[in-house]
């Protein structure tokens, strides 16, 4: 299995396999409760290990915080037609509650937008749900701008290079 490691002590950021499906959909599951959607959950372990695994439809990050999982990413690249190139788009960033306010999802970040500069991508990706205001605020952080009449946060290409170097 390979980790990366972060600037938090004890954080360490993990790729999955299909043994991690159970978890995902766990994971998956408490997003939607925090986000009020948890009737709308219909993956399985099954779709989840054809879709992640066998047919390469996205890639999943584990975040473990002293050995314990703690949260995950859910991303993959689509492609900008105007810029001529793929982008990273974020489906889900989760972090457990007792984990957040200590710069885990900055970590995350960091690690993505170098994975995005890997794969040659020139933006970054995501919706947030209009009352999720510390999201919002944590986004505008990082550089990312709401798209007009979107509701998908960008990184550009220097604010990708500026944030995987910080």
């Amino acid at each position: 299995m390979r980790y990366y490691y972060t600037s938090i002590e004890n954080l360490k950021i993990r790729e999955t396999n299909e043994e991690d499906c159970e978890l995902i959909l766990s994971l998956i599951k408490e997003i939607a409760e925090y986000e009020k959607m948890s009737d709308e959950v219909i993956a399985t372990e099954e779709t989840l290990r054809e879709s992640i695994f066998h047919n390469n439809r996205a890639e999943v990050v584990i975040l473990e915080l002293d050995k314990k999982p703690i949260g995950y990413a859910l991303y993959f690249y689509n492609f900008s037609t105007f810029v001529g190139r793929s982008g990273l788009y974020l489906e889900d960033i989760f972090i457990k509650k007792e984990a957040r306010g200590r710069g885990i999802g900055k970590e995350v970040f960091k690690f993505l937008a170098k994975r995005a500069m890997e794969q040659g991508c020139k933006r970054m990706e995501w919706a947030c749900l209009d009352w999720n205001e510390p999201s919002i605020k944590f986004y505008k952080s990082l550089g990312a701008v709401p798209m007009d009449e979107w509701t998908v946060y960008r990184l550009t290409e220097d604010k990708i290079e500026e944030l995987a170097n910080k």
